[in-house]
């Protein structure tokens, strides 16, 4: 007959097993917060949890979707931000203002280990024109030492989903 002190430590490797095999996305890179309401500011944290087959992780490249605007980038340490700006398909309507262009990609380049996870963060405006109930995806592409992971499935589940959020009603 096992003592507890032996069944306690292997009940304990047993739920984490199986916490991990029931959350498929805890390995890809997920939003911090995958709720927002339109007409606000929303602060974007993507957590990269590894990097690529083993590889550090060189480079991480957002898209930016459209009714997501004034973007932001929270600078980081070690890292270079760049920011690719281009004209949007229509104006938004910000602080009484008609915006028509602003930033459709953000990139940070640098060097995360695999060993470590990090977070990479901009903040933005969700415009009125997007609605409660919404699905809102952020395509990422991780460039590492060895290969690159695209994050761009807009289907859920898949094995590379894009990070997204989902728009609630303006509280």
């Amino acid at each position: 007959m096992f003592s507890f002190r032996f069944r306690a430590p292997a009940l304990a490797a047993v739920l984490s097993a199986s916490a991990f095999a029931s959350c498929p996305a805890c390995a890809h890179i997920t939003l911090d917060n995958p709720q927002a309401s339109a007409g606000s500011y929303y602060k974007a944290v993507f957590k990269v949890p590894h990097g690529c087959k083993g590889s550090a992780t060189l480079k991480i490249r957002v898209r930016i979707p459209e009714g997501v605007i004034a973007v932001k980038p929270q600078p980081k340490a070690g890292w270079k931000i760049d920011l690719v700006e281009g004209a949007y398909p229509k104006a938004y309507a910000l602080h009484g203002a008609q915006v028509g262009s602003g930033v459709r990609e953000v990139s940070w380049t640098g060097k995360l280990p695999d060993a470590y996870f990090d977070e990479f963060v901009f903040q933005a405006y969700l415009t009125s024109d997007l609605q409660a109930g919404q699905i809102v995806y952020f395509p990422v592409v991780q460039e590492c030492e060895k290969g690159t992971e695209r994050w761009i499935d807009l289907k859920q589940p898949s094995e590379k989903p894009a990070p997204h959020l989902t728009l609630q009603p303006k509280s």
